[in-house]
């Protein structure tokens, strides 16, 4: 059974950094892309930045470009999403996720992480 657990959020500055950590266990290499989302309250889910395990290709929303770095360590299962200058807007709950039909354009993950809190205040 295919199993996501995030780690490394929390509460930051304004301009500040944060790295996620997503380790990954029981997954075949069918399952080719890991996805990061997030969503913020009271608003709908959104994709952030997923990457291929097999050539390590990346995708970013443009929300994002220039600031957040998606990278993997296939030797420990484990995919990351460093975030450099955090704004406000990006506080949210942060889930990692894969799937069989995952797709670049952030549709077809059907397996979760529990997802974990980021918040960016003064």
């Amino acid at each position: 059974q295919v199993q996501l657990v995030e780690s490394g959020g929390g509460l930051v500055q304004p301009g500040g950094s944060l790295r996620l950590s997503c380790v990954v266990s029981g997954f075949s290499p069918d399952y080719y892309l890991i996805g990061w989302f997030r969503q913020a309250p009271g608003k709908e889910r959104e994709g952030v930045s997923c990457i291929s395990r097999d050539d390590g290709t990346t995708y970013y929303t443009d929300s994002v470009k220039g600031r957040f770095t998606i990278s993997r360590d296939n030797a420990k299962n484990t995919v990351y999403l460093q975030m450099n200058s955090l704004k406000p807007e990006d506080t949210a709950v942060y889930y990692c996720a894969t799937g069989l039909k995952a797709t670049i354009s952030f549709a077809g993950y059907s397996h979760w992480g529990q997802g974990t809190q980021v918040t960016v205040s003064s």
